[in-house]
């Protein structure tokens, strides 16, 4: 029989915890996972360069275009869907995995109370709660929000239907599956779970929400009016208090990771139905 209490504990502190302000771990997890995501970013950006680069090489030696191809090579353009995913699931798993090994790797009693809130039917009452409750609350803003003029457009709603039309069973995995999955184990598992380890989690849901919701719409690489950021960063900040709120109260990760997976799977059929009207 277990010994573990059924209500939820707060995560451990990491295997080389940080002395001082929490506030401190917290800044440091955030610089090194913007720092981990920006330096894999150029090189995943770099090694499609390098491939991009050899591939149209190649074939203008094969068309006997031996003067053109350094000019081929030189006008690479642009990543397509597919690398452009490869490159953020490169960066941002990346900088994910390392912070959590380096960081925040769970300890034997979490993963088994983790394993007990999993086997809870109540863990799934809640993650369906809450799935929902996103759903509802992201379409209640959009619809106050067009009420007003403002119909803001995602940055990534051009590469996920590009993604689609060329990929859509990799497009599925990445967005329901994979993207879930890394961006809880960074957000939720390390930012929020350093806070709420050391007994701020209020601070945890507000200061992780706030870098989700950064880092899905980054200000000044989109081309929405203010008024539109503010929108989605209220849609995405509060997608982010919800998935910590989950983790806190069922007590395992796997709660909030399959509440974003549903609700990524929505938006897309949402994107696919409402593109082929």
């Amino acid at each position: 029989m277990s010994t573990l209490p059924d209500v939820p504990l707060s995560p451990s502190s990491s295997p080389t915890p940080t002395n001082g302000s929490p506030l401190l771990g917290f800044s440091l997890d955030l610089l090194i996972g913007i720092a981990t995501l920006l330096f894999l970013s150029v090189l995943g950006g770099l090694a499609w360069g390098l491939g991009r680069g050899f591939e149209v090489g190649m074939q203008a030696a094969r068309e006997g275009n031996t003067q053109g191809a350094a000019a081929l090579a030189n006008s690479l353009g642009t990543p397509g869907a597919l690398a452009q995913m490869l490159i953020a699931l490169f960066s941002t798993g990346g900088a994910a995995l390392l912070l959590y090994f380096l960081r925040r790797r769970a300890s034997p009693a979490e993963r088994a109370q983790s394993h007990q809130a999993v086997r809870r039917a109540s863990t799934w009452g809640w993650t369906a709660l809450v799935a929902a409750g996103v759903f509802l609350g992201s379409s209640g803003i959009g619809w106050a929000a067009k009420q007003m003029g403002v119909e803001p457009v995602p940055t990534n709603l051009l590469l996920m239907q590009q993604a689609w039309a060329q990929y859509p069973l990799f497009l599925i995995a990445f967005a329901v599956l994979l993207a879930p999955a890394y961006e809880e184990l960074l957000f939720r598992r390390v930012l929020f779970g350093r806070l709420w380890a050391a007994g701020r989690p209020l601070l945890g849901i507000v200061l992780s929400s706030a870098a989700f919701a950064l880092v899905h719409e980054i200000p000044g690489t989109s081309p929405n009016s203010f008024p539109a950021m503010l929108q989605l960063w209220l849609i995405y900040g509060g997608m982010g208090a919800a998935f910590a709120w989950v983790y806190r109260k069922t007590g395992t990760l796997w709660a909030p990771v399959v509440a974003h997976a549903v609700n990524n799977a929505i938006a897309l059929a949402a994107m696919v139905l409402l593109g082929t009207q």
